[in-house]
């Protein structure tokens, strides 16, 4: 496992070069590439983004693992992971409200604070406290992912007047630049908590200076703003209003449910599949997002002039891979019959469906709900993404251990036939609509959520 580890590694990571450089090479420099103005204020915004992306990842290998370390069962694990989903989705409902009155400067510093007790509470081996880490970790990850995004486009838009145009190209390179950033932060965690012998919460210690920095820069560097305020109630019934008036929302809400549901059950369950076969636990996330990086470079080229396939392909071929690998996965977790090597193939197809899957669903999501609405219906979107991902942990909370992770494997296949055939029924819908369509083989897809 350690070898096939390394190996698949060093081979999505040259392929991955491979198709950067030629894409970089063959990509003409636009207006806004060689505007100065725009770079100061592009780095400025980086800095303080890439470093909050940078001690998210870093988190991420080992976290189940430092649960382990502590001697907790897998379902008393399941639980905690349980009290992020659903402090996730509390905080989520609340948080483009909170940082609109509180204001996108102070929101991000806020998540740098927060997140940063969030991983001091890792060093704790209490059970309360661990849970209470996982609420300000739910808190920070609905900052992250809307503070952040928010302050930048007021900025752009609003202060220093650039073409809006513009905005894609920003966070088509925080995509590039994240999944590149995953795949360090996996090596950083497997170097601080194994080869420097430092144990799993080392990566968590590691990642504090850098959201400390990350707050520092942007209170120093940032302007503040604050955004329009609504009342919450008007905004919630706004987003519910479209969701249900129009199909093709309702459908493309549906996958997304489906389909990201059985990912955060994915997050969960790769550990305890690979871990107990001496698989370096670092060097396969940072795989898993080589293979993602991957899946998103073959969007880039599939949806070229050269092949010209449309997102809506691309979202039913990541659905098919994925089903396709739980598939295997029920194979290859069976009781007495495992197969790491095989269970690692599959959990790499599944990182590859996600860079697909993303960039293709960020596309569709943008020409099928109005911008004033997305917020709120995407809210309504991840209440029942949550609810299965927590559901499906509870289930695997009360089954047994051998046969539990085979049988949960099983229950995500269903979900994603579920997910097959709504991608059916949106694709029946929308065949003729050409609004849908990639508009332009040269634009680069705007992907902030990857």
């Amino acid at each position: 496992m350690l070898v096939t580890a390394y190996l698949a590694f060093v081979v999505l990571l040259a392929s991955c070069l491979g198709l950067e450089l030629s894409r970089c090479r063959a990509k003409p420099s636009g207006r806004a590439c060689s505007n100065p103005s725009f770079l100061r204020f592009q780095l400025d915004f980086y800095q303080v983004y890439f470093l909050a992306l940078a001690a998210d990842w870093l988190q991420a290998p080992y976290l189940y693992k430092l649960y382990q370390h502590y001697h907790f069962l897998e379902g008393q694990i399941a639980i905690l992971y349980v009290c992020g989903l659903a402090s996730t989705v509390l905080f989520g409902l609340v948080a483009s409200s909170l940082v609109d009155w509180l204001g996108r400067k102070k929101s991000c510093v806020l998540f740098s604070l927060t997140y940063s007790l969030c991983c001091l509470t890792k060093l704790s081996q209490d059970y309360f406290v661990l849970l209470v880490g996982r609420a300000l970790g739910g808190l920070s990850t609905a900052l992250l992912f809307s503070a952040f995004e928010a302050w930048y486009i007021h900025e752009h838009v609003e202060r220093h007047d650039f073409p809006a145009e513009w905005i894609p190209a920003t966070f088509a390179r925080a995509a590039f630049w994240n999944h590149v950033l995953a795949v360090v932060a996996g090596v950083a965690a497997e170097a601080v908590a194994c080869w420097m012998g430092l144990g799993p919460v080392a990566p968590f210690v590691a990642a504090i200076p850098l959201l400390a920095l990350a707050g520092a820069l942007a209170l120093h560097n940032w302007g503040e703003n604050y955004g329009r305020q609504r009342a919450f109630s008007r905004t919630c019934v706004g987003g519910l209003r479209c969701l249900l008036s129009d199909r093709r929302v309702l459908l493309l809400g549906t996958i997304q449910a489906l389909f990201e549901s059985v990912i955060f059950i994915f997050v969960f369950l790769w550990t305890p599949v690979l871990d107990p076969h001496g698989a370096p636990l670092g060097i396969i996330f940072s795989s898993f997002m080589a293979a993602s990086l991957l899946g998103s470079s073959l969007y880039r080229i599939a949806t070229s002039k050269r092949y010209h396939l449309q997102p809506m392909h691309l979202v039913s071929l990541a659905v098919l891979i994925v089903v396709f690998s739980l598939f295997m996965l029920t194979f290859s977790t069976s009781p007495g019959q495992e197969s790491p090597v095989e269970s690692f193939i599959a959990f790499l197809l599944i990182e590859l469906a996600c860079g697909l899957y993303f960039p293709s669903m960020g596309f569709l999501r943008r020409k099928v709900i109005p911008e004033t609405e997305q917020a709120a219906v995407l809210n309504w979107f991840r209440v029942p993404l949550h609810l299965l991902a927590c559901l499906g942990l509870l289930v695997l909370h009360d089954s047994d251990r051998k046969t539990g992770t085979r049988n949960m494997f099983s229950i995500c296949s269903a979900i994603m036939v579920m997910a097959l055939l709504a991608v059916v029924g949106l694709f029946t819908v929308v065949r003729h609509d050409a609004e849908l369509r990639v508009p332009s083989p040269t634009g680069e897809p705007y992907a902030p959520e990857l």
